[in-house]
């Protein structure tokens, strides 16, 4: 292991979640007013509401298809039975169809963000650093899914690029596989852990708001009223009386 190898592999990485967790307990602590996804609904409805669903699911089956590929060791699908070739087509096949969702609905957006006056003057500085991290992570995931696993040779990152992300949370990383991974894997790979680092200091931490609690609170009742005039025009039902007395 070499010294850049130590510092681009381990140390960066620590350093990313460490500021990951202090920063959203920060966050909290001090910024709770500013806990939100800063909405731009009243600025502009039509693109939002068909950008931001797609954007959203695909980016969630994309996450998905990163803990399947990633979290879960390759020894556990031999177990399964499934057989690595198998593997390969289903992740590349459900992850083409999630980056096609997520191009769509990141163009949609930042045509949005970048195009309309009203909703670009609601963006700070910071949430234009993760914007383009984001692009940036989204366009380096897209290549090796669609250009190496799909229509070329493919190549098995579970045992380099996983056996390394696992490792930095099981204290030992296997530096030594994510060194001699594809540059684009490492690239990804490294543009993923500034999002991470700079993620407590933007608006992406409305992602750990979702209300969960709404799936158990009780019902609102809304019960309807017959609507019915008056008895005397302009008084609401009551009549008018002399000053003091009472009603």
């Amino acid at each position: 292991m070499t010294a850049w190898d130590l510092w681009w592999w381990v140390i960066l990485p620590y350093l990313a979640l460490v500021t990951f967790v202090v920063g959203h307990i920060w966050r909290w602590r001090y910024d709770q007013f500013g806990w939100t996804s800063r909405s731009t609904q009243l600025q502009e409805r039509l693109v939002l509401k068909w950008g931001n669903p797609l954007f959203h699911y695909a980016t969630f089956a994309a996450i998905a298809g990163h803990v399947i590929g990633i979290l879960i060791p390759e020894s556990f699908t031999h177990w399964l039975g499934i057989p690595e070739d198998w593997y390969r087509w289903f992740s590349s096949i459900g992850g083409t169809i999630a980056a096609l969702g997520v191009i769509i609905g990141v163009a949609m957006l930042a045509y949005r963000r970048t195009m309309l006056p009203r909703v670009r003057a609601t963006t700070s500085p910071i949430d234009w650093v993760a914007l383009i991290l984001l692009a940036i992570v989204i366009v380096l995931g897209i290549i090796p899914t669609m250009g190496i696993n799909l229509f070329g040779g493919g190549y098995d990152y579970r045992m380099s690029v996983a056996l390394w992300f696992r490792g930095l949370f099981a204290g030992n990383p296997d530096v030594a596989a994510i060194a001699h991974a594809p540059l684009i894997y490492q690239i990804h790979a490294t543009a993923a852990w500034a999002v991470l680092a700079i993620w407590p200091f933007t608006r992406l931490v409305h992602a750990w708001s979702y209300p969960l609690w709404y799936l158990w609170r009780p019902f609102i009742v809304y019960r309807k009223r017959t609507p019915a005039h008056p008895t005397e025009p302009g008084t609401s039902g009551r009549r008018w009386r002399r000053i003091g007395v009472p009603y």
